[in-house]
């Protein structure tokens, strides 16, 4: 075989090897909505990934927490941003899921989530018990905050047909709607602080209202992934006190058979770089991969196993 065409055999399978490489690693990264932390967050994994890892890029679509793992199962996202209490009734088909959820697996645990239950003070409203009777605005139908206000509901024998009114929308919408009071009360699922309660509490008095050990229980019996956490005093103005509430863990979730490499690669980059991330969302510096590698309730992805045994973290 002359130079010649041995250049031109070899430039024909190096253009074959990249052709595959490069559709393998052309990601789709479900994030939330715009206005929330997982958007820009997913935003500077993007900028991670593609800076390290040669002939991958990732399109970052918007999306919410239950809506992220059926999206994953669909197998029309390749990773995702989720909420393990939703992700786990998605392993074991629970509502809101159809069925169980066979190609979903745990990639790293990021950061603790913290159910917030706000209210304006002129409501009356000191516990889940109180607020029935009361208009209710929570999150959109596929976010994890909303399925869980309706957990909190049934946990005290009531349904949202036990509310005056229940409007579902964005979190500017929520704060706006308590702001005219048009609403008491108000559900959330995210980091403390929270820009929207802050946003309230410039505006009126308000109540952080606490979820007790009863309550915390009885929403085990619905979803054991439910944790005891505490929204630290001084938190919010006006909030003098520690406040017991709902914990539980924003995580990243992969398609069960993406390529094993492409994850343990994402995955490296993602450790290597918390503090970037730490720059949008504060809770993620704390992250390493011993804390990434928790357990969940949800299977491990290979690629992702591979990696935290390296690291000595399994």
């Amino acid at each position: 075989m002359s130079k010649t065409v041995a250049r031109v055999v070899a430039a024909g399978l190096m253009s074959i090897g990249l052709g595959v490489s490069a559709q393998a690693a052309d990601l789709k990264l479900m994030t939330g909505p715009q206005g929330g932390s997982w958007y820009p967050l997913g935003g500077a994994i993007k900028n991670i990934v593609e800076k390290n890892v040669a002939g991958t890029s990732v399109q970052i679509l918007p999306g919410a927490g239950i809506a992220n793992v059926k999206a994953v199962e669909a197998g029309k996202a390749d990773f995702g941003f989720a909420n393990s209490v939703s992700t786990v009734d998605a392993i074991n088909g629970k509502p809101p899921f159809d069925s169980k959820a066979g190609n979903v697996c745990n990639v790293g645990t990021l950061y603790p989530q913290y159910f917030q239950v706000v209210a304006n003070a002129s409501a009356g409203i000191a516990s889940p018990a109180d607020t029935k009777g009361k208009a209710l605005t929570t999150q959109k139908k596929g976010n994890t905050g909303e399925a869980i206000t309706a957990h909190l509901l049934t946990a005290y024998g009531m349904s949202y047909d036990d509310m005056s009114r229940v409007s579902y929308g964005s979190y500017t919408d929520s704060v706006n709607q308590l702001k005219d009071g048009n609403a008491d009360w108000f559900t959330l699922g995210t980091t403390v602080p929270a820009g929207a309660i802050m946003d309230l509490a410039s505006a009126r008095p308000i109540t952080i209202v606490p979820i007790p050990d009863d309550g915390l229980a009885k929403m085990k019996e619905i979803n054991p992934g439910y944790q005891r956490i505490v929204i630290p005093a001084g938190s919010y103005p006006g909030q003098d006190a520690a406040v017991p509430t709902i914990g539980y863990s924003t995580h990243i979730i992969a398609r069960c058979d993406l390529d094993e490499q492409v994850v343990y690669d994402v995955l490296k980059n993602i450790v290597a770089n918390v503090p970037d991330l730490a720059s949008i969302a504060k809770a993620v510096g704390k992250a390493d991969a011993k804390s990434m590698a928790v357990e969940t309730g949800v299977p491990l992805h290979k690629g992702a196993m591979k990696f935290y045994k390296e690291q000595g973290a399994l």
